[in-house]
Order: C-alpha cells, then structure tokens, then sequence
C-alpha cells in the first residue's frame, strides 16, 4: 500500500448568489503558489470542483455538475483606487481540466458585497448598523467596476427576507446590482464599443449550416443574438427541448464559434473550444405565454420578449446575470434583434421572460457620434451563504 500526502485544508465559504453557486476562496488563504495566476492554481480550483468528470457528475467535488454550479471566486483586497476589493471568477468546464477566466459571472457577482463584508474587507466605518451598505467591486477578469448595495440588520449582512428571484426555490435579502460602463472598451474592426462590429445586426455565415442574422454586443458579457425563428424555435424552449438535442448543441455551438471570431474575440473557430465561457449565444423571440420550468404560467402581457441563453454549451435553466446586461442594453437601441423581438422603440427597462420565469433590469445607453454606449445596467438579485470553513484537497495537488 503506497502511502500519498495527507489531504490539505483551505479555508473556503460556498455561496448561492442570484441562481448560481460557487466556492469563494479569500486570497490569502489559497497556498502560497496558487495565489499568482498559472498552472498551479488552475489545477487546484479545478481539483476542488471536481473536474475533470468523464461521469459528468462532479461526485469527487464541490461542483454541481452544471454550468451554473461549476464555479470558483477569489476576493481580494482592491488593487484599484476607489474600490473595496477585487473579485475573480473562474468558471470550471465539467469534463474538461481547465478554468476559463475570460469572463464573469453576473449571478455570483451579487455574492460579493455579502462576502466583502462578513470578512472585513470593509472598515466597520463603512458598514452601517442599519441599512444599505455600498460595496464597490473591482472585477479583475474584465476590469469593470460593479456597486452592490447589500442589506445590513444589526451590523450584520442580512441573508433572509421576502425578495423572489425566478429561478431560486427560496426567497431571501435583495441585493441590488449597478454594473457601471459594462461594455467593452475594444475598438473592434467598426469602431464600435457596444458593437464590435460598429453594427447592430451582422448576417453570420456559419459553414454547413447557413446564414443567420445576428446582433454582437459586447455589454457584460459578449453575446450573439439571433432570431429564435431562425433556428426553428418560438423562444418558449425549456432545457429538455434543447440539451438533449445533439445537433441542436453543434448548431449553436458553431454559431457561437463563428461570432467569437467576428467579435475579434478568438483567431480561428478551433480556438473557441478553449473559450467556452465568451462570447454567450442567445435567441430572442416577441412574448408569448409559456409554462416555465417549475410550472408556473408566464402571460406574454407580462414580458417585453422572450430570451433564451446557453451557458458552457447547454441550455442556462435561467439567465446568466451578465447575458442579463446584454438582453437589456440590446433592447434599449433600435435596429437590433432583441429591441425589434421587444416590439422596437425606445425603453431604459425591460422585462424578459426565461426558462425559470421573468427577469426585469434596467439599462442606460447613449448615442453619441453614431456610436452607441450603455453607461450603466442595473438588476437586482439574492445572495446567501450555504456553508462555511474548508475544502480539502488531496495533497498531491498542492506543491510543497
């Protein structure tokens, strides 16, 4: 019997924040080489997920065997002037042994407030006794700044209360979220900020597959917009109806590889398998009544438009936060697909329906020189911690 290195013991927190979970590391605590970006830290978090998975099940790990539950965050003492602290997310592909770190996640993000706070990350000065505390986020992955506003009670963050969220069984504390000047600052081949493209709708031709009128936007999170009609789809579609479909998946997943390389995200299509994470694809859809997926009836009087989002190459059960900032920064400019599927106009506000229901978040763009620019999205989410103290690692993934 071979005698291996004994398990080793990291301090950790695993949170719920908005309809995502994840496993939050302080940097401090992570081992000495995993406190730098690289290899060593990579194989660490993935290790403490539990991928790679051939079974698809994360067993082995803190993972839950879904995009929205293979997720890890390291918070840190800001770096930047005017700001709380930085916060870097890393999302775990399931079968897969490596992290993508290209993006954010807007779920999770509402978990940083909270998380700041409880660790003293704040001056008490700062927290009230009573009231909103302001956060002031630096998220590191794509250099944004993001201002949560976290209830306190007693000194203490407030978790429970009576605020819903579509998509999460129960309720709690509603954690607002400003994500200030979510677009890409890249000039793209257009010139466009929003617009990698400097245009609002781009015909995408996918080899194989065919042309497809798009919208690239770069707000939040880089997404693809196409016509849910487009891929024979009415915009209700539940996970079932998509992730069991294979050449349903192939499909987006082309049309996502060839976006990222109009986005000038990527050089070449091969090169998008190694960035699951960004861009996103999504298909809109006008409103229509629809059961979501826990049974309860969405009125098509009740929404703007329908949005469905895929996450790490499946069907997202609800919408990610950041694909959140674009649904609603496409729908505030004329002459994109998600404002012409919203019924078209002019709107700072949108109300969207999703596989788990509905989402409302606010959106405040501009166009100045015949270029558009949103200065600032707003939703609001929930925030929770689900358990706190340590993971544990085999040995062998931590060098001495």
């Amino acid at each position: 019997m071979t005698h291996a290195k004994p398990q080793v013991r990291i301090p950790a927190t695993y949170m719920r924040g908005g309809t995502s979970k994840g496993v939050f590391f302080r940097l401090e605590d992570l081992p000495a080489a995993a406190r730098v970006p690289g290899a060593v830290r990579d194989a660490l978090l993935v290790r403490v997920i539990g991928s790679p998975d051939p079974y698809g099940k994360q067993t082995d790990g803190m993972g839950g065997a879904t995009s929205s539950t293979s997720k890890v965050v390291i918070i840190a003492p800001s770096t930047q002037p005017g700001h709380d602290v930085d916060y870097l997310y890393g999302q775990v592909p399931i079968d897969q042994a490596f992290i993508d770190w290209s993006g954010n996640c807007g779920n999770l993000s509402s978990a940083v407030g909270p998380f700041a706070i409880a660790n003293g990350f704040l001056d008490a000065s700062r927290v009230p006794r009573d009231g909103l505390c302001t956060v002031r986020i630096w998220q590191a992955n794509i250099g944004k700044t993001i201002v949560a506003h976290v209830p306190v009670v007693d000194g203490e963050v407030q978790e429970t209360g009576d605020f819903e969220l579509d998509g999460v069984t129960f309720p709690a504390a509603e954690v607002q979220l400003e994500f200030i000047d979510p677009a890409d600052e890249g000039d793209g081949d257009g010139g466009g900020a929003m617009f990698p493209t400097g245009r609002r709708i781009d015909d995408l031709d996918v080899p194989g597959i065919g042309v497809f009128r798009a919208t690239l936007i770069n707000a939040g999170v880089p997404v693809v917009f196409v016509d849910a009609a487009a891929l024979g789809y009415d915009g209700t579609e539940l996970q079932g109806a998509i992730n069991e479909d294979r050449p349903a998946l192939a499909k987006l997943e082309a049309i996502r590889a060839h976006a990222a390389v109009r986005m000038g995200l990527v050089a070449d299509v091969e090169a998008a398998a190694k960035r699951p994470l960004t861009p996103k694809v999504a298909f809109v859809a006008p409103p229509k009544d629809y059961v979501s997926s826990s049974g309860k009836p969405v009125k098509a009087a009740d929404i703007d438009l329908l949005a469905r989002a895929m996450s790490m190459g499946k069907l997202h059960h609800a919408m990610m936060g950041t694909a959140s900032v674009a649904i609603a920064a496409a729908a505030a400019v004329p002459g994109t697909l998600v404002n012409a599927a919203a019924g078209g106009g002019t709107r700072d506000v949108v109300r969207f329906g999703h596989p788990s229901g509905t989402l409302r978040v606010g959106a405040d763009v501009a166009e100045v020189d015949g270029r558009w620019a949103v200065t600032r999205a707003a939703m609001s989410r929930s925030a929770r911690v689900l358990m706190e103290g340590a993971v544990r690692v085999p040995g062998d993934v931590v060098p001495d």
